[in-house]
């Protein structure tokens, strides 16, 4: 059955890679290191030519969100009932899975998202991936991967993480994927509502400084550890 798992996941990264050469999506001539982004308050930047496409590109929050949590749900269930682990173990390892996801943002955001721009391939990834998100901010249908790429990052790691660790994969990933989940959740949160007046309030105000101020800073979404950790902590004025 995990062969036949495997055979289909492989299909569907050759497949996505097809689809995506047949589609070919809108790409800009220059690209612009994130730092010089200005950010644009209206609109949405068209991505496809394809207006259908294009459509795909957007989601509400919610169905990523939901469909990470799911899938969570499904791998500790599908790993317990078929004996690759046991209750105990998912209770270790969703916990550990939750915060090696907050890790895994943090260098994302600031290796890969934040990179510069020195040749076409990097400048289509980092633009694509985060630098769009950067130019239009307050595009709430923007604030997450599509669905179809939530579903398929989903697979993705549960593949990987099981040629890491074995069976133990299906206790971790769920926690990983509820991190991944938690930090959507946030990320659309400080976009969409106003800060509360409490010790949250932080996480909407690094997240304006990175967008607005500094963003070689607070690369840290759904929580600040690592910014703290690495030293990219955002520097207020007292």
């Amino acid at each position: 059955m995990w062969c036949s798992f495997e055979f289909d996941l492989y299909f569907s990264v050759y497949a996505f890679i097809a689809i995506f050469a047949i589609v070919k999506p809108i790409i800009p001539m220059e690209y612009l290191a994130i730092r010089d982004i200005k950010p644009k308050h209206e609109g949405s930047k068209k991505m496809f030519d394809n207006p259908v496409l294009d459509k795909l590109t957007k989601s509400h929050i919610a169905i990523p969100v939901s469909l990470l949590i799911a899938f969570g749900a499904i791998f500790i269930y599908y790993g317990i009932t078929r004996g690759f682990i046991t209750g105990l173990q998912a209770l270790l390892l969703v916990p550990i899975g939750l915060v090696t996801f907050s890790l895994f943002e943090y260098l994302m955001h600031r290796y890969l998202y934040h990179m510069i721009p020195t040749n076409r391939l990097k400048g289509w990834i980092q633009y694509n991936m985060h630098g769009v998100h950067h130019e239009y901010p307050k595009d709430k249908k923007r604030l997450a991967m599509p669905p179809l790429v939530i579903i398929f990052a989903a697979f993705l790691f549960l593949t990987i993480f099981r040629l890491i660790m074995g069976p133990a994969a299906f206790a971790f990933t769920p926690g990983f994927l509820l991190g991944y989940a938690s930090y959507l959740g946030v990320h659309y949160i400080v976009h969409a509502y106003q800060p509360p007046d409490n010790f949250f309030k932080e996480l909407w105000i690094n997240h304006s400084i990175h967008h607005y101020k500094d963003p070689d800073a607070a690369f840290g979404v759904s929580s600040p550890l690592w910014d703290y950790v690495f030293g990219t902590i955002p520097k207020r004025k007292k």
